[in-house]
């Protein structure tokens, strides 16, 4: 009976809308409403309910680090400046360790641009067939090779696939992304060095433009001797 009472169409009852005497209070809020702020509500609820409980069984003699190293302000709990959080040696420590992963990030990139610069080498200098010409004189064996090589360009390029160029001109692109990634790496790995020069004691002043011999747009310091003990 079951089966018989779910197959006979029903009408589909909707909530009511918000009635006209009371439309300046906006919609009317359905049930999924209703569970939604209800949901919300209680968690809140419960949530204040545990930190109370947790206050009321507070240890009064407790005591966390945090309690000397923060401070109220307007209720809100603000820690204190992390500016001299490490001294001199812990800085140049973590420097020393920045400049050592740059290093070998610019060695292993160029360790690749050498494989992938062998790897086109050996693709474009493919052996040919050799031939001879006899030239009469110096410009017609000028004009003999220059013909040759342009004719063994042109050999080589068509009887290449094409599938073959394409990966050919693919790696060009990415030997070519790789140089301008090592010379970014370099100029990064120079300036970090310099910072940690920089940081190190000892007496140094900036040069000026007119004491510069080639003129740079880095600034260039000059540290003073200092005898060795």
């Amino acid at each position: 009976m079951s089966s018989f009472k779910n197959a006979i169409p029903r009408r589909a009852h909707k909530e009511r809308a918000q009635p006209q005497a009371r439309k300046k209070f906006g919609l009317l809020e359905k049930h999924k409403d209703y569970v939604v702020r209800a949901t919300a509500f209680h968690k809140k609820e419960q949530t204040l309910q545990k930190l109370k409980e947790k206050a009321a069984f507070r240890n009064p003699d407790e005591f966390y680090f945090k309690m000397v190293k923060t401070k109220t302000v307007d209720g809100v709990h603000k820690l204190e400046s992390q500016a001299n959080k490490y001294t001199p040696e812990e800085l140049m420590l973590m420097k020393t360790q920045d400049i050592g992963y740059i290093l070998q990030k610019v060695q292993s990139e160029k360790k690749k641009i050498e494989k992938l610069t062998a790897m086109l080498h050996s693709l474009d200098n493919k052996p040919s067939n050799k031939r001879v010409y006899y030239a009469e004189d110096r410009e017609e064996a000028e004009e003999l090779a220059s013909k040759a090589s342009e004719r063994g360009n042109l050999a080589a390029s068509e009887n290449l696939p094409s599938s073959i160029r394409r990966k050919t001109a693919t790696s060009y692109r990415e030997l070519e992304a790789r140089k301008s990634r090592v010379r970014d790496l370099e100029k990064v790995y120079m300036d970090m060095a310099m910072q940690k020069e920089l940081q190190k004691s000892g007496r140094k002043r900036k040069l000026r433009e007119e004491e510069l011999v080639n003129p740079t747009t880095k600034p260039v310091f000059k540290w003073r001797q200092e005898r060795k003990r």
